[in-house]
Parts: structure tokens; sequence; C-alpha cells
């Protein structure tokens, strides 16, 4: 019998955060894969995950922790330089690494989990 909450996920993976943790232009959850940090975000309905890392200065991207996007909720910034990066793709639109990337990292939702590969 259940209470009523998630099922848990049905293959292995690291929880980062529950399903409807996660909302369009909301917070982001912040997570580690091999030591790496990482966060996740929901974007047209789909979770996302990028590692927390600045293409340009390496430095992490969030300027309040899970504060990663604009206030309009429409980029993700660097709080480092302000670099604008498209949150479904992680290309940089703006700054001082235009035309580089985030690295994604592999995300599933699975039994209401958003769960890293």
């Amino acid at each position: 019998m259940t209470d009523g909450g998630p099922s848990p996920p049905t293959a292995p993976g690291l929880v980062v955060a529950a399903s409807p943790a996660l909302v369009d232009g909301g917070r982001g959850a912040r997570f580690e894969v091999g030591g790496r940090p990482c966060f996740a975000l929901r974007v047209a309905g789909r979770a996302v995950a990028w590692r927390n890392a600045c293409p340009h200065t390496g430095g992490e991207l969030d300027w309040n922790e899970g504060e990663f996007l604009d206030g309009d909720g429409r980029y993700v910034v660097c709080a480092t330089h302000g670099a604008l990066f498209e949150p479904s793709t992680g290309r940089c639109v703006a700054g001082p690494c235009k035309g580089a990337a985030l690295e994604a990292v592999a995300v599933r939702e699975d039994g209401g989990f958003v769960v890293a590969e």
C-alpha cells in the first residue's frame, strides 16, 4: 500500500528531484555526477540537465543556490559574467562564450522522479 506519493524509479540512477519540484521557468535542482556539479530544470514540460560550469570560466552558473534563470525564465545566466544560455539546448547566445554550449547530463522521468542516468 502506498501513501499516494511517487513510486520509486523503475531503473537505476541518481534521483535528482521529485518531478513536480521542477516547474517551467522555476528553480533548478542541484546535484553531482562523478563529483561534478550539475543542475536540472524543466523547460517546456521536459526535464533537462547540464553540468553546472560555464564554458568560458568553468565557474558555477547559479547566482543563488538553485537560481539559474533570468527574471523572465527565458535564459540560464552565468553569475560570473552574465552569459546567456538557451535552457533547452545549452547553447550560449550572448556573452564571451557565444557559440559554445553547456555540457548535457542525461536525465529521465521515472516513477514521479527526475533521475540522472
